[in-house]
């Protein structure tokens, strides 16, 4: 039985979605913004998978559109004033689970490497985003519209220029 494209949606939205928000974090890192663009991935994949012929894994097509939306969203976002948020919102509770030392120290640390991802030109943090996402050079090449050499090179001048800006070596 053949998938309709609302069940089709709904199974890439539970299959990437999580993903699909972290690289709309890349695009937009304030939670209202973050927030507003992935609606608007959603809404590009829903009219795009119709169109989907197989050229490439769905994978691929679905952040291909993902990218495309997120470039749109940023270029529209440089153009307008940014307003300061209201006092309070868009923080998160801390969890008090256990090991409250450890967990504060891994979000330390994972708060530094995310400062330093976002400093990344954006050819090099996309590249490095979808490599965490797990999609192959070739994937990341189709994703960004390049050669699978070039997504090596971005990647290894990415993980150069984390390296200084976490202090791991030496300029």
């Amino acid at each position: 039985m053949a998938e309709d494209d609302s069940q089709r949606f709904e199974r890439v939205v539970r299959e990437y979605g999580a993903a699909l928000a972290r690289l709309a974090a890349a695009y937009a890192p304030e939670r209202a913004d973050r927030d507003d663009l992935s609606q608007e991935i959603l809404l590009a994949i829903w009219r795009a998978l119709p169109r989907f012929r197989g050229e490439s894994s769905e994978r691929t097509f679905v952040f291909r559109v993902a990218h495309n939306r997120g470039i749109t969203y940023r270029s529209r976002r440089r153009r307008l004033p940014s307003l300061p948020e209201e006092e309070g919102r868009g923080r998160e509770v801390p969890d008090a689970g256990p090991d409250p030392a450890a967990r504060l120290e891994r979000a330390r640390r994972h708060e530094r490497l995310v400062a330093a991802v976002s400093r990344l030109p954006d050819p090099q943090r996309l590249a490095v985003l979808l490599h965490l996402e797990g999609l192959s050079h070739r994937e990341i090449a189709v994703v960004q519209g390049i050669t699978e050499e070039n997504v090596a090179v971005r990647l290894a001048r990415a993980r150069k220029a984390l390296r200084l800006l976490l202090g791991e070596a030496e300029p």
